[in-house]
């Protein structure tokens, strides 16, 4: 890793994920959690305050060092405990079945073999668990779609691996987990930058 994915991006992805709507949206994406939850892509700790008191426990993954150090004043003021636990998704060190809730926010996007991720998460879910996310991802618009396979290798580059084309909705569903919401919308600003799959998917009781 250079220096500048690790010290200049996660200083910049810290300020451009702190806007209202931004917030709003943590707030939808951690609703309703209790438990043992686990988040995948941890970052700077932008959905620690939106934790609700219900949540025993966030197990937090991420590979940023930076980011961690950002998160450390957040953490700090949490009434709900955080404990790191790694720092690849892709091969979570937990045993199966051992958390409620999984939560990923704008991260499935730049995990190099995100069905392995995905495939990790439902591994470590409780029967009946579910899995909060609201990720950016491919257009069902062919114009938009478009643009975002031509985007894709330059925003690669520029940001820690984040692609722009991936299809969130198949790729969660394709995993084994069953998705019970999907909401799908445009961010305000260019639209191949800003296609959201928000949504909660579980896992099957007794698997």
């Amino acid at each position: 890793m250079g220096f500048y994915e690790e010290q200049v991006l996660p200083r910049v992805t810290d300020l451009a994920l702190r806007s209202n709507e931004a917030a709003r949206l943590r707030a939808r994406v951690t609703a309703g959690l209790s438990g043992e939850v686990l988040e995948v892509g941890f970052g700077s700790g932008l959905n620690v305050p939106y934790y609700p008191p219900a949540v025993q426990r966030v197990r937090a993954v991420d590979p940023s060092a930076v980011a961690l150090k950002l998160a450390a004043e957040r953490v700090a003021a949490s009434t709900v405990p955080v404990e790191y636990i790694g720092v690849d998704a892709q091969a979570l060190p937990l045993a199966d079945a051992s958390v409620d809730y999984v939560v990923s926010v704008l991260t499935l996007c730049t995990i190099p073999a995100v069905d392995r991720a995905l495939a990790e998460i439902r591994r470590v879910l409780r029967p009946a668990g579910a899995f909060h996310f609201m990720e950016h991802g491919r257009s069902p618009q062919q114009t938009v779609a478009r643009w975002q396979h031509r985007l894709t290798p330059l925003q690669r580059r520029v940001f820690g691996g984040c692609h722009l084309n991936r299809p969130i909705g198949r790729l969660v569903a394709d995993a084994g987990l069953e998705l019970t919401r999907l909401d799908n919308y445009y961010l305000k600003g260019p639209r191949a930058f800003g296609y959201i799959f928000d949504g909660v998917a579980t896992k099957p009781g007794g698997q």
